[in-house]
């Protein structure tokens, strides 16, 4: 079992310490950045580094009374330069910015940090599937389609799904941080009145992050709207695998189950239940992560060079997707890891049909003797669906059927229901998907 799955908190990202802690960080860019252009005096951005502060409290006092919180902040910050001794210094203090190039700026550098979390977890879980795949490569179960048996298959290969998916899940988080790892210093409309775009590429160098190429009041919240989709994306997919335990932990299919821990109760009523209650968390919680992404696109559109309707959405969405997919990529590398298989009772299931899933091999093997496609689908369902309705043996029926037996030998008919051929090519899938030097087992 891997160890409990340890992060630096996700919500104290999102904390009011730390968002004015990256409020404070551009401000101080911004001043150093001014200084090294001639626009700010070097001593004021050098006194600003040093004693420039903050009580979180006292900046939400104030905001009560000048109903704007960036105000509220760059008043906060500048008592505590008189408070040191170096009021003077605060008047170069936010000089040339508006509001929002501090905002959006901060907040690229607090989902920076966001997307770091999330990185770490989506490739615990792709480590973790990957274990688990390799494990079960040649675990035989029945493939459902419509919830009906359809082929075989193997467990493993379930989970390189997952494995794949997971994967595309990394790239797609990659780019849509790329895209927010971006600052806008450039003034009120974006026309950089005040100070120049030189100005806005030494500040976001200073930060990290790349300037937009063009930007009206704020940062164009398509960005976002990508972010927002790459979080709902990841946790369709935890969703997806939890969705699949459900239905397998199910009582008459019970192939795998979610683990059930010693003195864990399943029900207030029926001593016997151990119901999925981890996956149904994680089904349900993906249902937010999704809604916040419609929210996120009707941001985008905005009037002219901007209003604030996006921004009280953004103070819900954002702190709200990233903690819940850190909490549910937690719940998730959790299920996988100890999640309970049951291989006899994948096989005993395939089996229960007795020969049902080989219905099409044997559809294409009388083809391939000569038989006309209609003629052999005709006789192939009539012997499977009497073996539906009666739940007789279906190759029984098929052995004992003198015009199949007319056109395929004994062994050919033994081969149309060979588990092994069917399965021929697991392992050249798991070789496209973990690469051919890859270990039989982890």
């Amino acid at each position: 079992m891997i160890p409990r799955y340890t992060r630096p908190e996700m919500g104290r990202i999102w904390s009011d310490q730390n968002k004015f802690q990256q409020w404070l960080e551009v401000e101080l860019a911004a001043s150093e950045a001014l200084a090294e252009l001639g626009s700010v005096p070097a001593e004021a951005a050098r006194l600003l580094r040093a004693h420039a502060g903050f009580d979180a409290a006292r900046i939400l006092e104030i905001e009560k009374e000048v109903k704007h919180d960036v105000i509220a902040f760059t008043t906060a910050v500048a008592e505590t330069m008189k408070a040191a001794g170096h009021a003077e210094a605060s008047r170069w203090l936010h000089y040339g910015l508006t509001s929002n190039d501090v905002v959006d700026t901060a907040q690229a550098l607090q989902i920076r940090q966001a997307c770091r979390i999330l990185r770490d977890g989506l490739v615990r879980l792709h480590g973790v599937l990957r274990r688990r795949a390799l494990e079960f490569r040649h675990t035989v179960q029945i493939g459902r389609t419509h919830g009906v048996h359809a082929e075989p298959i193997t467990f493993g290969l379930k989970l390189a799904i997952w494995y794949e998916e997971t994967g595309r899940n990394l790239e797609r988080l990659d780019a849509a941080a790329e895209a927010l790892r971006v600052g806008k210093i450039s003034g009120a409309v974006g026309t950089f009145a005040h100070i120049g775009p030189e100005a806005e590429e030494h500040i976001c160098a200073r930060l990290g992050l790349k300037p937009a190429p063009v930007s009206s009041q704020v940062i164009q919240r398509d960005r976002h709207a990508q972010f927002i989709c790459a979080l709902a994306l990841v946790a369709a997919t935890c969703e997806k695998i939890a969705l699949e335990v459900r239905h397998l932990q199910r009582t008459e299919v019970r192939e795998a189950e979610e683990y059930f821990a010693r003195g864990q109760k399943g029900s207030s009523a029926m001593p016997h239940k151990r119901n999925p209650v981890t996956c149904e968390q994680i089904c349900g919680l993906a249902r937010v992560v999704r809604a916040n992404l419609q929210a996120a696109f009707e941001d985008i559109a905005l009037w002219h060079e901007r209003d604030i309707s996006h921004s009280s959405v953004e103070r819900v969405i954002l702190p709200d997707s990233t903690i819940l997919a850190d909490y549910l990529l937690d719940k998730t590398i959790r299920l996988v890891d100890t999640l309970l298989v049951y291989p006899e009772r994948m096989r005993r299931n395939l089996e229960m049909t007795r020969g049902l899933v080989y219905s099409g091999q044997l559809l294409l093997d009388l083809a391939a003797a000569g038989m006309l496609r209609e003629q052999a689908y005709r006789v192939v369902q009539s012997h499977a669906m009497r073996a539906w309705e009666e739940e007789s043996d279906f190759r029984a029926a098929i052995e004992a059927d003198p015009e199949i037996r007319a056109a395929l030998s004994p062994a050919q008919i033994a081969e149309a229901f060979s588990l092994e051929r069917q399965l021929r090519n697991v392992d050249r899938i798991f070789d496209r998907v973990f690469g051919k030097s890859g270990p039989e087992t982890p």
